[in-house]
């Protein structure tokens, strides 16, 4: 895995940690809408799906916005034994805004299938131009 110099999220599996950081929110939606979870949770979910180390630094940021926007809210529960511990359930428009989130996923891979998709390569040399 590659190092990340942003703090952020890492480049798993070649990612650019760009693609990352704006899939996050989306990506955060998604694990929350399965059930009830808390944030290293959601860090392991993301990591074990491929998306590699999310750090905390970019993934509580998010956290905090989502639930500030009103799409995921918090609870506390009581620790292991140990301290307690913020949980956090989507709420309606939490999942109203995943379902857009995944509307707007399948709409822009396929826009960008379509521009970077099997092409013919390129020329570059100067007869190619016009």
């Amino acid at each position: 895995m590659a190092s990340d110099k942003s703090g952020g999220a890492s480049e798993a599996q070649g990612y650019p940690s760009t693609w990352l950081r704006g899939f996050l929110p989306a990506a955060v939606l998604a694990v929350v809408a399965r059930g009830e979870t808390y944030g290293y949770a959601i860090a392991q979910a993301l990591e074990a799906a491929g998306l590699g180390h999310v750090k905390g630094g970019a993934l509580y940021p998010v956290l905090a916005t989502l639930e500030k926007d009103g799409l995921i809210e918090a609870s506390w529960a009581a620790g292991d034994g140990g301290p307690g511990r913020k949980m956090l359930a989507i709420t309606p428009d939490g999942l109203t805004r995943l379902l857009e989130h995944r509307e707007q996923w399948a709409a822009f891979t396929g826009a960008v299938g379509g521009v970077l998709g099997p092409a013919a390569p390129a020329r570059h040399d100067a007869a190619a131009r016009p």
